[in-house]
């Protein structure tokens, strides 16, 4: 029941910046990861960014410095916020989140992903 809805993704020029937003929602007790992947063309599926419930962040080498991953418990919101964007990070990016729901007074854990979102970096 639960879902993320991904917003913020398009096209931007070479040093350009833009701020993805993925927001969770339906039956959810708590949240434990949030984190960006990205896929592209001929590449493996990275990790971009991830964060804890209690704020703490992991960064992928090639966006450190550039790339900036932030949560909203109350809201249950995680965003990233891209700057000096290059060609380089031209893929489609995917919000995932690793939760707990209960169901029958127990607790069950399981990953949820969103449906993606292009961001291309192009002049």
């Amino acid at each position: 029941q639960a879902q993320l809805v991904e917003s913020g993704g398009g096209l931007v020029q070479p040093g350009g910046s833009l701020r993805l937003s993925c927001a969770a929602s339906g039956s959810i007790f708590s949240i434990n990861a949030m984190d960006w992947y990205r896929q592209a063309p001929g590449k493996e599926r990275e990790l971009v960014a991830a964060i804890t419930s209690d704020g703490t962040t992991t960064y992928a080498i090639s966006v450190k410095g550039r790339f900036t991953i932030s949560r909203d418990n109350a809201k249950n919101t995680v965003s990233l916020q891209m700057n000096s964007l290059n060609p380089e990070d031209t893929a489609v990016y995917y919000c995932y989140a690793n939760l707990e729901t209960v169901l029958a007074g127990r607790k069950y854990e399981y990953n949820i992903w969103g449906q993606g979102t292009q961001v291309t970096i192009s002049s």
